[in-house]
């Protein structure tokens, strides 16, 4: 994981170690960075290294590759950034009012949406009912359904739990909406004051948890939904039974 600024690659003698490495005599580091730029530059989602290790020449020293593209469009118009886990190219952070003039206007999420996505983000994997519990009202579906058409929610399992209930979390289009590489990256409690998002007043125990489970990866009080489940969630086109 790449943090505080773009990742360089340190040079001797000016030769990077992409060019000291071993398949430099294979392919040359150029062609090497074209390919990657190429595979990243036309991904409609962020390109994971392992996508790129297994669409690249073998050999090639894929981190290293990442590291000295993000070096060379740190100050471009659009830099390569780390979302999730996986890499992008977006416009850079300094230039996004030029995107804004013809960005078409999302609805705005209501202050329950926005409650419940806070909620999803900081207590992953969290069913409804404990949504409830913490908000301290009741959580309506269509609420819900609202949050899974932005995309930045998503069904993550079952709770090993009486009825076993669906669990929520976040998806990797909240990370990159939000510019966030992970969810460990959510401000914490002295950010949000300092953002004047919350009261001056808060309660003396009042804490925000850190998060810290993978999207990705289910908890051992989690089980994967099944085809079943997938089906029921209307995930699944419902398979029909021939004579």
């Amino acid at each position: 994981m790449v943090e505080n600024g773009p990742m360089h690659i340190q040079h001797d003698n000016d030769e990077s170690d992409l060019q000291k490495s071993e398949w430099a005599s294979a392919i040359p580091v150029s062609e090497a960075l074209r390919m990657a730029e190429a595979i990243l530059f036309a991904s409609a989602e962020p390109v994971t290294v392992r996508a790129l290790e297994e669409r690249l020449p073998s050999g090639i020293d894929v981190p290293a590759l990442l590291g000295e593209l993000q070096s060379i469009y740190a100050k471009r118009g659009i830099n390569l950034l780390q979302v999730g886990g996986a890499w992008a190219f977006r416009t850079a952070a300094d230039l996004a009012f030029l995107m804004n003039r013809e960005a078409v206007q999302q609805k705005k999420l209501s202050r329950a949406a926005l409650e419940v996505l806070a909620v999803i983000a900081y207590h992953q994997p969290v069913t409804r009912a404990e949504l409830e519990d913490i908000r301290g009202v009741e959580t309506s579906k269509g609420t819900l359904d609202v949050l899974m058409e932005t995309g930045w929610i998503k069904f993550r399992g079952r709770r090993r739990t009486p009825g076993r209930p669906i669990t929520y979390g976040t998806t990797g289009s909240f990370l990159d909406h939000f510019g966030l590489q992970e969810v460990r990256d959510l401000p914490g409690i002295d950010e949000l004051r300092g953002a004047g998002l919350l009261s001056a007043r808060m309660p003396a125990n009042f804490a925000i948890p850190v998060p810290v489970n993978d999207p990705d990866e289910l908890t051992e009080d989690e089980d994967p939904l099944t085809d079943i489940d997938l089906e029921e969630l209307g995930l699944l086109t419902p398979r029909v039974e021939h004579d």
